[in-house]
């Protein structure tokens, strides 16, 4: 593993502070754990035609990657989920079965997604693989319309999930799906979850997404920062956060090759003198590896002072654009403008910075039609923008936005 932690220090509005980013990120060459993973795939009516055509040619893509030590199985679900392939070893027949099932998939009526949910985690739960970490990987269009609906009741299931040692990955298709919901079912995993604007975008989000699923080298990595000189210390990404005994931790989810995992940690100091004591941990092979991590004080012009800076800035930036959109949900435009001012700032700053790996162009279309949502203060938010807005500040928030990876051309006649 490449383990870094960098630290700047810098005035605060109420004092000054400590900035902290710790980088977790697997090497290149490590070798992957073996996927033992369930599709979960929504067949309800609103994917009939391209929407499902493309939900197929993803996870046809899944089943082409897979190599021989991985399982994967299928569960379909419209009012009622059904798992029509159950979890095998991708052998030359499994493979050809689960292709062949896949390209015979009919939309139906309904939406059970919280059951769908539940009978695939159910699915996974009873094979053990050692060394695989059991995953579900979820796609979906639309909004529960069987069953159980309530948010609460999604977060709940989530927690669960999460907590039997499964992680739940989302791809979120169009402008039906409700985006809270599929944030309540990933943020326990520490994945949040895609968005895809439209079936033609849906092979290349699931490119990204096979490299990841594949790629993975390490799970339930975690990073302890023990303080000292500090009045306060706050996580500033969204990770699941605890202390432990005179430390905070948070909860990194799993390590895949080419996928840094980072971390933002914010302090308010007390003294002049202060230190940070910092611990990464993961699970490697079935062994737990614990390093101490050496924390490089770095300066605030420095190339990774401005990275630092970058980070806090981006974390800030999507927080505002969230309370902008929320304030247009609310009919309330003055909320809405001055929430994306404040995004805006921070969108020079990013221009500012112009640090490669936290480009402010990712979030230049967003914020365009978000100016136009505030301008013309729509009695109908665009739904599609704000399912694709909050889709990024749950990534975001746990530090998951990635370039797309380029995947190998197939293969003539695959």
């Amino acid at each position: 593993m490449k383990l870094t932690a960098w630290a700047v220090e810098r005035d605060g509005e109420r004092g000054r502070n400590v900035h902290l980013l710790v980088t977790v990120e697997a090497e290149s060459d490590a070798p992957r754990a073996p996927v033992a993973m369930n599709l979960v795939l929504d067949r309800s009516a609103s994917m009939r035609g391209a929407p499902l055509a493309a939900a197929v040619e993803a996870a046809q893509l899944l089943v082409e990657r897979a190599g021989p030590k991985d399982y994967l199985g299928l569960l379909t679900f419209d009012g009622v989920p059904e798992q029509l392939v159950p979890l095998r070893l991708m052998d030359k027949e499994a493979r050809a079965d689960l292709a062949e099932t896949l390209s015979g998939l009919q939309a139906g009526e309904g939406t059970a997604l919280h059951e769908a949910v539940e009978s695939g985690a159910a699915a996974v739960r009873r094979l053990f693989i050692p060394g695989a970490r059991p995953k579900l990987l979820m796609l979906t269009d639309g909004e529960p319309s069987v069953g159980l609906r309530a948010l609460a009741d999604f977060r709940t299931l989530g927690t669960k999930v999460a907590e039997s040692g499964l992680t739940l990955h989302a791809l979120g298709l169009g402008r039906h799906y409700l985006p809270e919901i599929l944030e309540a079912l990933t943020a326990p995993s520490g994945t949040s979850f895609t968005h895809v604007d439209d079936a033609e975008g849906l092979p290349v989000a699931a490119a990204a997404l096979v490299a990841e699923l594949y790629g993975e080298v390490g799970t339930d990595a975690r990073v302890y920062v023990k303080p000292s000189g500090f009045s306060e210390l706050l996580c500033r990404h969204r990770y699941p956060a605890r202390v432990d005994g005179d430390a905070l931790s948070a909860g990194l989810g799993s390590l895949s090759q080419a996928f840094p995992r980072r971390a933002l940690f914010t302090g308010r100091l007390e003294l002049a003198d202060w230190t940070l004591g910092v611990t990464t941990t993961w699970t490697e092979n079935g062994d737990t590896r614990r390093v101490a991590v050496p924390v490089q004080r770095v300066l605030p012009d420095s190339p990774e002072g401005r990275f630092i800076r970058a980070v806090g800035v981006e974390l800030d930036l999507v927080a505002a654009e969230s309370a902008a959109w929320k304030a247009l949900l609310r009919r309330n435009p003055i909320a809405a403008e001055k929430s994306l001012s404040e995004a805006e700032e921070g969108l020079r700053e990013l221009v500012r910075l112009a640090v490669e790996e936290v480009p402010a162009k990712r979030h230049v279309e967003r914020l365009a039609d978000l100016r136009v949502a505030v301008e013309k203060r729509a009695g109908e938010v665009p739904a599609l923008v704000v399912r694709r807005a909050r889709a990024a500040d749950a990534r975001t928030g746990l530090s998951v936005i990635q370039p797309v990876p380029v995947l190998p051309a197939r293969k003539a006649g695959s």
